[in-house]
């Protein structure tokens, strides 16, 4: 039986029922792409995730990848192989490919449903090859002649891609990156470096990887500073090829020098990247412009809300496994029966149901979270497709990612260990469940393109101060419409939990923007940036508790005439709704009280007190 346990029901709830997407699909932009072939779709993909992509789960953590030193070479375990090779050949990444080239125009949200089943059922293998649609978009989108074509290369010979930023010493200090680029006369340029961390760096999977990668030009006017403004985006193949035939040539002076041996995601290599120290590393510049950081962020940000879906599917599919162990396992008797009654699942004891009833609430919020922010991806490319911007949808977007990359990490890591883990008792400190894997899977999504306090700073920093708090405005309006209530008081506590939330959270940002101060005083903001981790986990869980108690209202409605197959649901979306606001959205008012005592005596703390 496959470890995978989707929930195509609360995503069809999420997208038809929360977030109204029927009227959406079909229209505009979408027109080609209705209600029916979403739900084929979605149907289509839960059976091949759940069927085929995770039957490899459990091989691809136990059979090791290897690095021969002798070739730098790097083979992946072989049914892991096996499985990423039957991913890339099914069709499934043509979904995020650039409509120029698929010719169908899929709604973002839909795109963001499939990824959570693929990344549910075998992370390692979608969190790599989902980025070559975006490699090949920024190729096709952004691209010289040349580059389009590798683009259309990359799609007709499945062949792999990386980005390559991470170096030895720098971190996540990308601007601190030393690896050079030094132009030759034929328009080229030769890469000398050394790169650390890099997803599938080097692999047996594909027989070429297009790497995009960072490096800091030399001997070229106007370019090269220090800092990240310095850096440029440069397109290094494993092996030279023929542009028009995509035909093979020799073999490239990039080469894997070595391979992380990492607490989770074992399947996926990870590899030590180092350039031109035998042969020169040959590259080209990306659409012949010194514009290294623009362009990478243009897959950075989608690669952040990928990690943000993969520690969601991951908490998700963790509760639904810890939700059936509870229901199958047989221990103790209910509280207050005689001594002499049976012995009872233990999902009838009341701590097991708290804990069911935090990670089903937690779960259900970021899926809904995230939505809510894929939905607004698909308000952006509506207006496009009109010739218009939706500046609104694009800020609110922007807002979010920051918060789904950190708070869906930080919180998912924690409550699969905390919480589902735990429901199995020693049983799930076993490799005869899949939690131990989850939860060692989990963890490096907290440190994935960029650390949690890297998003704190970002979230505060970029997106609140810059526009001076308009889309957090904006987004706290939207909330209210939900805390001051309908028709019904049926749920008054919950709406009053929500309210002291809001406040709470608005409050936070103030507070942060003031000690942040301006360009002429800068002094408080060691002491604002002690609490930016916090604020984004205080809006996360705010935006996480709004959405939940939306989908009890709906809920809550559609229940009156709802058969009988949809009413145990109906009910399970209204309970979680009132649970969290009336347990998690609680503390929020709590966090903030903290956040005022914060001073400058941590920052005046001798290192040596640490």
């Amino acid at each position: 039986m496959s470890h995978y346990r989707s929930n195509l029901r609360d995503i069809k709830f999420d997208l038809f029922d929360l977030l109204d997407r029927g009227s959406v699909y079909g229209s505009g932009l979408f027109d080609e792409f209705g209600v029916d072939a979403a739900h084929t779709v979605l149907d289509e993909a839960e059976r091949y995730a759940t069927n085929k992509l995770a039957s490899t789960f459990a091989d691809g953590d136990r059979e090791p990848v290897t690095f021969d030193a002798a070739d730098n070479s790097v083979r992946l375990p072989s049914a892991y192989r096996q499985s990423a090779a039957d991913y890339l050949n099914s069709g499934w990444l043509d979904l995020e490919l650039p409509q120029a080239m698929s010719e169908q125009a899929i709604p973002p949200s839909l795109k963001w449903c499939v990824t959570e089943m693929m990344l549910g059922a075998n992370a390692a293998i979608p969190q790599g090859l989902n980025v070559i649609p975006q490699v090949v978009r920024l190729l096709h989108d952004h691209g010289n002649a040349r580059q389009r074509r590798l683009a259309e290369l990359i799609v007709e010979h499945k062949w792999m891609v990386t980005m390559i930023l991470t170096e030895p010493d720098a971190g996540s200090d990308v601007g601190a990156g030393r690896t050079r680029a030094v132009p030759q006369e034929d328009g080229t340029w030769h890469l000398e470096g050394v790169k650390r961390f890099i997803t599938y760096g080097d692999h047996d999977l594909t027989e070429n990887i297009i790497h995009l990668v960072l490096a800091r030009p030399t001997g070229v006017e106007g370019a090269g500073g220090p800092g990240t403004a310095g850096l440029s985006l440069f397109v290094v193949p494993k092996y030279h090829f023929d542009d028009e035939t995509g035909v093979l040539g020799r073999r490239n002076g990039v080469r894997a020098t070595g391979l992380e041996h990492k607490m989770g995601i074992t399947g996926s290599p990870t590899c030590e990247m180092t350039f031109g120290a035998e042969d020169p590393a040959v590259g080209w510049l990306l659409a012949d412009q010194h514009a290294g950081i623009k362009q990478m962020f243009e897959i950075i940000k989608h690669v952040r809300m990928l990690v943000g879906v993969k520690a969601m599917a991951a908490l998700s599919t963790g509760y639904l496994n810890a939700r059936d162990y509870a229901l199958e396992r047989v221990q103790g008797q209910a509280l207050g029966a005689p001594h002499s009654s049976a012995s009872v699942p233990i999902i009838d004891h009341p701590d097991v149901r708290r804990s069911l009833m935090t990670q089903k609430s937690y779960a259900e919020g970021m899926r809904a979270l995230i939505l809510y922010t894929a939905s607004q991806q698909d308000r952006i490319d509506a207006s496009r497709a009109q010739g218009v911007f939706d500046a609104e949808a694009d800020a609110c977007h922007q807002l979010m990612l920051p918060v789904i990359k950190g708070f869906c990490s930080e919180t998912a890591w924690r409550i699969l260990g905390q919480e589902s883990l735990q429901t199995f008792g020693g049983s799930g400190f076993l490799r005869d469940y899949p939690l131990e894997q989850y939860v060692r899977d989990t963890k490096v999504d907290t440190l994935y393109e960029g650390t949690t306090g890297i998003q704190g700073l970002d979230l505060l920093s970029r997106k609140i101060v810059r526009d001076n708090g308009a889309a957090l405005e904006r987004l706290f309006s939207e909330m209210s419409k939900t805390s001051d209530g309908a028709v019904t008081d049926a749920f008054g506590a919950e709406r009053e939990a929500l309210r002291s939330a809001i406040t709470a959270v608005r409050s936070m940002s103030s507070l942060l923007v003031e000690r942040w101060g301006d360009s002429a005083d800068k002094s408080q903001r060691p002491v604002a940036a002690q609490d930016t981790t916090g604020l984004l986990l205080a809006l996360g869980t705010l935006t996480c508790g709004w959405l939940l108690l939306r989908s009890a209202d709906v809920a809550s409605a559609l229940l009156k005439n709802a058969p009988a197959k949809d009413r145990d649901f109906l009910c399970g979306k209204v309970a979680t709704g009132q649970w969290f606001a009336r347990h998690i959205l609680t503390t929020l008012p709590a966090e903030l009280s903290a956040m005022k005592l914060s001073d400058s005596h941590l920052n005046e703390l001798p290192r040596e007190a640490f």
